[in-house]
This record gives structure tokens, sequence and C-alpha cells, in this order.
């Protein structure tokens, strides 16, 4: 198995794959919604819609309220949002289980890594240099950071570089399914991440349950495409 991940490029989505973030983005959801005199949103809720974006989490917060959110000022309280994420961005965050034992593992396999996320890359970093995670990945490419963002392919290649020619994209979400699919490589999603439609229904490769399997998933897959 270990020559199969020399070179590999393995790219990760951040939110939902490589880090629990939802705690966090509720508690700055919460904290802009308050402000307007609303009810705090159950994280349960906001696990589903992470993949949307600030702007989808705001509006929806006032809408499941009967709130009008006024279209001049979503601007503004999206700003407030990040402002307040990133002031305590890994306060109630972490890896999930296994996370960083498995990227130890393929990087001392020989395996490239990288993050291939749709978050702002000055959130990003911040995100991974509060979780002492930086350097860990070759790059961190958020959709600032390249032509186009996920699900379009040239993002993953963004990430992955010269990586190869073993690759794969690690995921969560239609997003991250979608993004593999147009580039041509293997996906992976993982079930303890965010998505609205059932993990089992997004057309990876493979759904697993921990990163435990991701190595050996990873070599099968490239096995079977060789």
């Amino acid at each position: 198995m270990s020559d199969c991940f020399q070179g590999a490029g393995i790219a990760f989505d951040l939110d939902g794959t490589l880090v629990d973030t939802a705690p966090d983005l509720v508690r700055a959801l919460n904290a802009v919604v308050a402000e307007d005199g609303l009810q705090g949103v159950a994280l349960a809720d906001v696990r589903i819609m992470v993949g949307r974006g600030a702007r989808v989490l705001i509006e929806r917060a006032y809408s499941a309220q009967d709130r009008r959110l006024d279209p001049d000022i979503v601007d503004t309280k999206v700003q407030r949002f990040i402002d307040v994420y990133k002031a305590g961005i890994a306060n109630l965050s972490s890896p999930f289980p296994r996370c960083i034992e498995t990227l130890d593992f393929l990087a001392g396999k020989g395996a490239r890594l990288s993050v291939c996320t749709n978050k702002p890359s000055v959130l990003a970093d911040a995100l991974l240099d509060a979780l002492g995670m930086t350097h860990r990945f070759e790059r961190v490419i958020g959709p600032d950071r390249t032509s186009a963002k996920k699900p379009d392919a040239a993002h993953f290649w963004s990430a992955v570089g010269d990586a190869g020619p073993n690759l794969a994209l690690i995921g969560d979400s239609i997003t991250d399914s979608a993004c593999a699919k147009a580039a041509g490589i293997p996906c992976v999603i993982l079930t303890h991440g965010y998505s609205e439609i059932p993990h089992q229904a997004l057309g990876a490769d493979a759904v697993l349950d921990s990163f435990e399997s991701l190595p050996d998933k990873l070599a099968e897959l490239w096995q079977g495409r060789s």
C-alpha cells in the first residue's frame, strides 16, 4: 500500500471534513441575530447549511422566525458575522476524530496534502493556524486563490499543483463530489460532515464514517483505476 501514496495529491475540504467548525459558526450566527432580538439557531440546523455560506445562514435565520431582513443591510450583517467568527475562530472548533493521525500517516507515506475550500482564504488560514494544522498542507486554496471555486475542477487543480499521478478529493458535500467528477478523479465523502443531501446520495466513489478507513480506501480506489 505504501507505494501508492508516494507523490499522491490528496485535497481536503475544510469545514465538515477536516474540522468540525459548526459550533463556532453557530456562535457567530447567534451573536448577529441576537442583536435584532431573534432567538438562537440550533446547532443541528446550522450543520446542514454550512456549505451554503454566511449569507444563506443569516437569511435563513431571519426567514425561519418570520423576520424580514432588509436587502440593504445583508452585506453589513455578513461582515459582522465574519468579524465575530474570526475573533474566536477556533474557540469551539476541533479536528474530527483521527483526522490528525490520518494526515500524519498519509504524509509519512509520501502523500502531498492540500486544502481545497470555498471558505475565504483569510478565514481558512486563521482556522488552521489556530489549530496548529497549517504545516501539514502544501497549499491552502480558498476561492480567492484560484480562478474558479468548487465545484469547478480548476479549484482542485490549483490545490494539488503538480502532485500525482494518484489524486483524490476528500469532502462532505455535493460541492465536493461534483468538483471531483469534473476533475475526473476519485472522491471520498466523510459522513461526519455537513450536507443537506444524504451522504450516500452524493455520487462519491466511497463514503466513510471515519478518517481511520481513509488510507485503505484510497489505496483500493487507486488500484481500481490503474
